[in-house]
């Protein structure tokens, strides 16, 4: 995590919104149910489409339940999850590589479509609804409070990644942890609750210690083996929510630098959902990571070659690539890496920000290997597909001088 100078308050506050976001993205990368609901088909269906990123399918079964149960919250929050995480996909905010660190918190995206962002605004009013109209019958409704503590996440989720509003999605992410906590103070067994609260737990024990001294005065604590215990529990339990658990418990493995352990969770999931490209992609992320290049190298080849024939759809496979390219820029194999970022392009339907980064790596990788006239191609290139983006700025700059 960052480093805080006892007494900043600008840099607790930094590390407070790392810590809660983690929690927010932990909880919403994936759908959501509560322990004591048992799933129908069409959720079922949802849910499994959702795991292999079919997103439009999934969202059509969400619809279907939804129109079933207008007023089931968690209904409504399923439906909202699929939503919120298909804008994500489409503006290129679901990299799992961008949270290993903390350089997300500054990573801006496109724009998210207006008409996206008030259903998904529709959506978080109706699951509150419908969730305060149950508490204020019965405040201690743990299904309720679970519920709420959901919609809270997610709600958590869209202020931040795509408002940019990150006091509004700490606070959100705040009242996610109470709520969650409050479920397990009247319900020890009700696993799903612990996904958050272990996740919590993990974030708040690694701060820095000045840090953790600030927080604590507001009864901000926790434990990093207390959450990886919790995370692990409820990635065995075989609930739905077994799945939330381990891709974020895969996650904290790989900032615990438990690579190996972080493989064997995502190898399971990716065997399991086997469409999911970015769970293919992290295993390769994680080879790198650990100091294995060549397997890495593979790994990217791979899901790219994958891809190529068809098996994830039109899904962003091509930042398989991408990845293979910096992996080899890593390791000064200029020529190839160049050849690795020209292939972004030669997917079908590459995103338009990763092929603009990747053009403007592809001409950094030529003028590093003495190829001038290449490299300024490249930089026309990406200032012709968005003049207004950073990459066009860094590619104005390059054409005035030679950058590597």
């Amino acid at each position: 995590m960052i480093p805080a100078r006892p007494g900043s308050r600008s840099t607790v506050v930094s590390v407070l919104l790392i810590a809660f976001w983690l929690i927010a993205f932990g909880i919403c990368t994936a759908a959501v149910a509560s322990d004591s609901q048992p799933l129908d088909t069409l959720t079922t269906s949802g849910l499994d489409h959702f795991y292999n990123m079919d997103y439009d399918r999934s969202i059509q079964d969400f619809e279907k339940v939804v129109e079933k149960h207008p007023g089931d919250a968690m209904a409504l929050n399923h439906l909202l999850n699929a939503v919120l995480i298909r804008e994500l996909y489409d503006i290129g905010a679901m990299n799992t590589g961008e949270y290993a660190g903390n350089s997300f918190i500054g990573q801006a995206h496109r724009a998210a479509d207006p008409k996206i962002k008030e259903r998904i605004k529709q959506l978080v009013q109706r699951a509150e609804i419908a969730e305060e109209s149950k508490l204020k019958s019965n405040p201690d409704d743990v299904d309720a409070l679970y519920a709420r503590g959901v919609t809270e996440a997610q709600f958590s989720l869209y202020t931040g990644l795509v408002e940019r509003a990150w006091f509004s999605a700490l606070r959100n992410a705040v009242g996610a942890r109470h709520d969650h906590e409050r479920v397990l103070e009247l319900s020890p067994g009700y696993v799903a609750a612990k996904l958050v609260v272990g996740t919590h737990n993990y974030v708040m024990g690694s701060l820095p210690w000045s840090v953790k001294a600030a927080v604590a005065l507001v009864g901000l604590a926790g434990s990093k083996e207390k959450g990886i215990e919790y995370l692990k529990e409820v990635g065995q339990s075989g609930s739905e929510n077994s799945v939330d658990a381990q891709i974020v418990l895969a996650l904290f493995l790989r900032r615990e630098g438990r690579f190996d352990e972080s493989r064997g969770v995502i190898r399971g999931l990716t065997s399991r959902f086997p469409r999911n490209y970015l769970l293919a992609l992290e295993d390769a992320h994680l080879l790198r990571a650990s100091g294995h290049p060549t397997e890495a190298a593979a790994g990217y080849r791979a899901v790219f070659q994958a891809g190529q024939d068809g098996k994830y759809g039109r899904l962003h496979y091509e930042i398989a690539a991408y990845g293979l390219g910096e992996l080899l820029r890593s390791q000064k194999n200029y020529a190839d890496a160049a050849t690795a970022f020209e292939m972004v392009g030669a997917a079908a339907n590459p995103d338009p920000e990763t092929l603009q980064k990747a053009n403007l790596a592809a001409g950094e990788m030529y003028d590093a290997a003495g190829k001038r006239d290449l490299a300024t191609k490249k930089y026309q290139a990406v200032i012709a597909e968005n003049g207004s983006t950073p990459q066009a700025a860094t590619a104005r700059k390059c054409l005035q001088q030679v950058c590597r």
